[in-house]
C-alpha cells in the first residue's frame, strides 16, 4: 500500500510544480496563496509528503484548475467528442427555418461548462429569421458569405474572419443575408446546473 501511495505523492508533487513553473510563481507565492507553508509545499512537490484533502483543494484553487486535475483524474479520463470533416449531427433549432441548417460538432456531457459548437448555413432560399434569446454565452465567427446580424438594438456587418462573442440572454440572430452561402461557427456555452 505503501509503494502506491508514493507513486500518487510523486505524481501529485510532479503536478503541482508543473504547474506552478507554467504559471512563473515563487515556491513562496504558491505558498502563501494555498495557505500552506513553504516547507510543506517543498514537501509535496518533492512526492514527500501526503496532504489533506483540505490542502490539495487549496492548492487547486491557488493554482485554478479541479482538485481531480492535481490527483491525476482529469489527466487521465476526459470526454472527448471527435467528428470527422462533414459529419456532426443535424439539429433542428428554434429560429432555424428553410435554408436553415445547423450541425453540432461536439458536446461536453459531464463538463462544468456545456459547450455546443454549431457549423451554421444559411442559403438564398432562407425564411424569416426568428432573433433568440437562451441562456449562457455565444460567440459567433464568420467562415463565408456576409450578413446583417443583430444584438439587442445594434446591427452588425459581418464577413469572413468576423467574430461577435455575446450574452445569450440579448435578443440576437441573423437579420438579413447579404451574401450566401453564409457559414458561420457559432459556440453556446452555458454552466451546467
Amino acid at each position: 500500500m505503501k509503494a502506491r501511495a508514493s507513486v500518487l505523492e510523486r505524481s501529485l508533487g510532479s503536478t503541482v510544480h508543473k504547474l506552478r513553473a507554467a504559471r512563473r510563481q515563487s515556491l513562496q507565492e504558491l505558498a502563501a496563496a494555498a495557505q500552506v507553508s513553504v516547507s510543506m509545499l517543498s514537501r509535496i512537490e518533492n512526492g514527500l509528503a501526503s496532504p489533506s484533502l483540505a490542502t490539495i483543494n487549496a492548492l487547486a484553487i491557488a493554482l485554478s484548475v479541479p482538485a481531480a486535475y492535481l490527483l491525476g483524474d482529469a489527466r487521465k479520463q476526459t470526454d472527448v467528442s471527435f467528428v470527422k470533416s462533414g459529419g456532426g449531427l443535424s439539429v433542428e433549432r428554434r429560429g432555424g427555418g428553410a435554408g436553415h441548417s445547423y450541425q453540432l460538432l461536439g458536446h461536453s456531457p459531464r463538463a462544468p461548462v456545456m459547450l455546443e459548437p454549431y457549423l451554421i448555413v444559411l442559403a438564398d432560399q432562407s425564411e424569416d429569421f426568428e432573433m433568440l434569446v437562451h441562456e449562457g454565452l455565444e460567440f459567433v465567427y464568420v467562415l463565408s458569405g456576409s450578413l446583417m446580424y443583430r444584438v439587442g438594438d445594434r446591427t452588425y456587418e459581418m464577413s469572413p474572419g468576423d467574430s461577435l462573442c455575446l450574452e445569450a440572454t440579448v435578443q440576437h440572430g441573423p437579420e438579413k443575408l447579404l451574401e450566401t452561402p453564409v457559414k458561420m461557427l457559432a459556440v453556446i456555452a452555458t454552466a451546467h446546473l
